[in-house]
């Protein structure tokens, strides 16, 4: 069974910036509810859907499907709730662990999340400098979430 455990939290500075290049996302939701979400994605000319459940604290089941990127387009384009979340994905190691920051753009201009996968929810980890206080139980931080009450509205 695919498990998602991650945990989120806010950025702090510009330090992280030189530690990765990013990559363009564009996500929009064809479902988000409490107890599952089907997210339709693209990202380095590759489309995926992905299927997610409900968190039971920071763990969740998550299925993701490569598509077609061209029906991926047509997908966020025709069917998803907008606005789309437009953001930049910065993948960044430190000290064994793999760091994904998140620049938003569009309607969550000037957020920056960071998120970090772990195997267990009470796994250790370190920190680097640059990340803050920890959001992984906030859902207006959740992307689809932020379809629906983006961070300009707050």
């Amino acid at each position: 069974m695919p498990l998602e455990i991650e945990r989120k939290f806010l950025v702090i500075g510009d330090a992280w910036r030189a530690l990765a290049t990013g990559v363009t996302y564009r996500q929009g939701y064809l479902l988000a509810e409490k107890e599952r979400t089907v997210r339709v994605r693209t990202m380095n000319n590759k489309g995926f859907l992905t299927i997610k459940g409900q968190s039971t604290g920071i763990t969740r089941l998550e299925y993701e499907y490569e598509i077609p990127v061209a029906e991926a387009g047509e997908l966020l384009d025709r069917l998803c709730r907008k606005p789309l979340i437009e953001k930049k994905r910065y993948t960044i190691p430190f000290q064994g662990f793999l760091w994904e920051v998140d620049e938003f753009f569009g309607d969550n201009n000037g957020l920056i999340v960071a998120e970090i996968e772990l195997a267990t929810e009470d796994q250790p980890f370190p920190k680097p400098d640059w990340v803050g206080r920890e959001v992984s139980d906030d859902p207006r931080y959740f992307n689809a979430r932020l379809c629906r009450h983006p961070f300009c509205r707050w």
